[in-house]
C-alpha cells in the first residue's frame, strides 16, 4: 500500500509512475525504524489501508495515511485517522497535525468534513532540475509557483 500511496502522491503533480515495492519496504522500515505508530486496517482478511503517526516533541502528525481505492468512503479513513486525534489527546493536544498536497483534493475534503480548517504551514522548494510548474497559488499576500 505504501508503494501505491507513493504513486497517487506523484499523480498529484502529473508524474506517472509504477509501485517500487523495494522503495517501499525502505519507508516501512524507516517508519519502525524512528519508532513511528503504524495502524493498519483489515478487512475480510486484507489490508484496506493504514496510517503512519509521527510524534515529534510530543506534537502529533498524520505522516501518511492511504485507502485503496476501492475501499474508499466506507469509513475506513475516519478510523484511522481517529486512532491518531486519540493519540494526540494523549500528549494533552487539541489537534493533530496533517501533511497533504495541495492537489489532494479528496483528502482536503476529508479533513475539512472532520474540522480541519486552519492552514498551519506551507513547504517552500526550489524548483526541481527541470520540473514544470503550471500554476500559481496565493497564501495571503505571496504568490508561489505551483
Amino acid at each position: 500500500m505504501i508503494a501505491s500511496f507513493r504513486v497517487e502522491l506523484r499523480s498529484f503533480k502529473s508524474i506517472t509512475s509504477k509501485p517500487d515495492l523495494e522503495k517501499a519496504k525502505e519507508e516501512l522500515s524507516e517508519y519502525l525504524a524512528h519508532g513511528y505508530p503504524v495502524y493498519a486496517m483489515v478487512k475480510d482478511d486484507r489490508y484496506v489501508g493504514y496510517v503512519v503517526i509521527r510524534i515529534d516533541n510530543e506534537v502529533v502528525w498524520v505522516e501518511s495515511i492511504y485507502v485503496k481505492e476501492e475501499y474508499r468512503r466506507l469509513g475506513v479513513a475516519s478510523k484511522l485517522h481517529k486512532k491518531a486525534e486519540e493519540i494526540a489527546e494523549s500528549y494533552g493536544n487539541d489537534t493533530l497535525y496533517n501533511y497533504v498536497h495541495p492537489n489532494n483534493h479528496k483528502m482536503i475534503e476529508f479533513l475539512r468534513k472532520h474540522d480541519y480548517t486552519v492552514l498551519n504551514l506551507i513547504e517552500i522548494r526550489k524548483p526541481y532540475k527541470d520540473e514544470r510548474l503550471s500554476r500559481i497559488i496565493s497564501v495571503g499576500d505571496h504568490q508561489f509557483d505551483y
